[in-house]
């Protein structure tokens, strides 16, 4: 080993771990990385800005816009609903055809946007099955993932891999659906594993019954301020039993601007005194009134507010291509600007220790929203959030709605048969739709996930360096060694496994694209030195890539549902380990057969 491969080792090591303990963004860890590479001179001008030209990145861009266009429509919305209402008889006939439903969008489609359109959908049929949401909040995760796999655009992963791939001589692009054969064995194991094994493994994090009848509103951290004529004034909360008699936990406790961290429960409160709690809606009310105190965040909320016949109260998910990310809720202005209060917020595994006014806002929290109805209508229109548990079931026929149904279809299948390139194709169909004004160039920008794009764009000259500084070749060097300790016929078996563990555990604790990039140059090095062909261990590393099931931070999409399930870390472990285990298994069984060695 050389002390170029220590160096290259070394900053991957650094960048994992930005990546794990998200001390930066994403797409800011992977800027990170690049500067490193190009400050220590391993990548020249034109190679460290090679990532957003790339074809891959250009076709996920497009691919953005084209999802957007298809969401305009309501298509899939109206579709599984119009499916599940044919289906009332039998949840589990029900179930099957959502799940399967959404793997399938999702094998042409975004699977981020699929989860972003189907969560709400998936809280509605869980109160119509009479189930908690969290018995199928996961489940749709994982099966946006696995329909993620059956072809090439179904993931940025595959479409990078490809990219990646396609950059050594002598070899075949990934063809459109060349990932199916493979893809739908573990759709038809993952999506009998989601209807079988799964619900007995996941926990009712969430109920179906609260103060609005249709939406989990537990552990949620909200401020109370202690009023004049308080039953609590001169009290403590150990006297008046506030955890026992309501389930509500104080946390903090401020007084003139300070912090009272300590011995909580024997501290006599006072006139003024701002209660930072936990619990839920139902149990603030009853403390609000019982004791005499007030709901409030950046301003106060009154029961009569609370009562209007036009206002609702919704959770909404915050997603991360809103602008309020990263900004307090103070400095956003928010009721000024959006029309409608925050109540309290919801962060899965955070407790904090400051006024929720001051919050900075994460991508994915999730948000008790109160306010007028046509102005939470309106939040969804804008990007910036999903509101959980409302649903347009009608279909949104606005002018030319089904051209982009049409340019979708029509340029998917002549990149199929291998007509055009899947990137002139979705090129052609975003310039088709722009001319015709079935989207506007505005909306176009709206739709690109700028941060995955840079993300993307970002990494992929990483893979520039790990092959011409040596990296991979010492890798599989190494691989190779280990591999030589078993027989002949069983080497591409333990190499094919190899590949697959080492990927799938990567991809669990870091981005999943960043686990590609690397992955892929040492699948081909190592293979090439075994003397086998790279195809069958290029398309392991796609699929394992893409299969994170074990943890909520491996794909984006589990962290979606992470806060609106009302998980643990730990579901994830308890629910995702024995598929991951089982995939692993299928992989080696199957791929050989799919793509000899």
């Amino acid at each position: 080993m050389n002390i170029e491969i220590i160096i290259v080792i070394s900053v991957l090591a650094v960048g994992f771990l930005l990546f794990l303990f998200e001390f930066f963004t994403i797409d800011v860890t992977a800027l990170i990385i690049l500067s490193c590479f190009f400050g220590l001179g391993y990548l020249t001008p034109s190679e460290a800005v090679s990532g957003f030209s790339n074809p891959a990145v250009i076709t996920i861009g497009l691919l953005f816009i084209l999802s957007s266009a298809i969401q305009k429509t309501g298509l899939l919305e109206y579709l599984v609903i119009t499916i599940n209402r044919l289906l009332k008889t039998s949840r589990s006939i029900g179930m099957a055809v959502y799940y399967l439903t959404i793997s399938i969008a999702s094998s042409l489609i975004n699977n981020t946007a699929i989860v972003a359109i189907f969560m709400p959908v998936t809280i509605r049929l869980a109160h119509r099955y009479h189930l908690s949401p969290s018995k199928m909040l996961i489940p749709l995760s994982y099966a946006a993932i696995l329909g993620g796999t059956l072809t090439l655009v179904g993931t940025s992963t595959n479409l990078l891999v490809n990219s990646i791939y396609m950059n050594y001589e002598g070899v075949e692009p990934l063809r459109m659906f060349e990932f199916f054969n493979y893809g739908l064995i573990i759709l038809f194991i993952g999506t009998v594993y989601l209807l079988i094994i799964a619900p007995k493994l996941i926990p009712s994090r969430t109920t179906t019954s609260s103060l609005t009848k249709s939406y989990h509103l537990g552990g949620y951290l909200t401020e109370m301020r202690v009023k004049k004529g308080s039953a609590l004034i001169g009290k403590c909360c150990l006297d008046r039993s506030i955890n026992h008699n309501y389930d509500v936990t104080v946390l903090d406790i401020i007084r003139n601007e300070k912090h009272i961290a300590k011995n909580i429960r024997r501290t006599i409160l006072k006139e003024g005194d701002i209660l930072f709690v936990r619990g839920t809606l139902e149990n603030f009310i009853r403390m609000k009134e019982v004791e005499g105190i007030t709901l409030l965040t950046d301003e106060k909320l009154t029961q009569a507010e609370l009562e209007q016949e036009d206002n609702e109260l919704v959770e909404c998910l915050l997603t991360n291509e809103s602008e309020l990310v990263g900004q307090s809720l103070m400095n956003t202005n928010f009721r000024q600007i959006f029309g409608a209060f925050i109540l309290a917020i919801r962060r899965e595994g955070d407790i904090f220790r400051k006024k929720i006014a001051h919050m900075k806002l994460h991508a994915f929290d999730t948000l008790l929203v109160y306010g007028p109805s046509k102005k939470i209508n309106s939040l969804s229109d804008r990007g910036d959030f999903i509101v959980l548990g409302k649903v347009d079931t009608k279909l949104q026929k606005e002018r030319l709605w089904w051209v982009s149904i049409y340019v979708v279809l029509i340029s998917i299948f002549f990149a199929a048969i291998g007509f055009i390139p899947i990137m002139k194709g979705a090129l052609i169909s975003v310039v088709i739709l722009l001319c015709l004004k079935v989207i506007t160039a505005q909306e176009s920008y709206q739709a690109i996930h700028w941060q995955v794009i840079v993300l993307i764009a970002a990494l992929v000259p990483i893979g520039i360096v790990i092959q011409t500084t040596g990296t991979a070749d010492w890798i599989g060097n190494n691989i190779s060694h280990f591999i030589h300790l078993f027989s002949d016929y069983w080497q591409p078996y333990v190499l094919l496994a190899t590949i697959y563990f080492i990927t799938m555990v990567l991809t669990e604790i870091s981005s999943n694209v960043a686990t590609a990039i690397i992955m892929v140059p040492i699948a081909v090095a190592v293979s090439g030195q075994l003397g086998l062909e790279s195809r069958p261990f290029v398309f392991t590393v796609a699929f394992a890539a893409s299969s994170s099931f074990i943890t909520p931070i491996g794909y984006q999409t589990n962290l979606m549902v992470y806060g609106p399930g009302g998980y643990k870390f730990s579901d994830y472990i308890r629910v995702g380990l024995p598929l991951s285990i089982i995939l692993f298994i299928t992989a080696i069984l199957f791929i050989p057969k799919i793509w000899s060695f």
